[in-house]
């Protein structure tokens, strides 16, 4: 089992994108923290208070955003596409095709960056 950790502003907010957008379900859940999980990942939410927030011995705060990003498979790509357009779900760009597949960023609600990949 993977475990992936996003740093977002609002936890819950978080919690019900992925859940309700990507099929995740709620492993446990605090007003600042959220494990969610879908298949072998398990994807840890932190909020402001969340003590992975806490600021680095250089002064460096962890924030949302970047772009090392964890990826989910798809059977139907432009199908996933088009049903998280009309949830409102925004994107970095549009579909592409590689050797491997298609591929296309989508972002949570922190920018928080998420890769459909159909393989092909």
């Amino acid at each position: 089992m993977a475990t992936v950790r996003y740093m977002v502003s609002d936890a819950e907010a978080a919690t019900a994108f992925y859940t309700e957008n990507l099929g995740f379900t709620i492993k446990m859940q605090s007003p600042n923290f959220c494990m969610v999980s879908l298949g072998d990942l398990t994807l840890w939410l932190s909020g402001p208070r969340s003590s992975a927030r806490r600021p680095m011995p250089d002064g460096r705060e962890p924030e949302p955003g970047g772009w090392n990003r964890l990826l989910i498979e798809v059977d139907d790509i432009e199908a996933e596409v088009k049903r998280l357009t009309r949830a409102g779900v925004q994107f970095r760009n549009e579909i592409i095709s590689g050797p491997g597949g298609k591929q296309i960023l989508a972002e949570d609600l922190d920018g928080n960056p998420i890769e459909l990949f159909e393989a092909g």
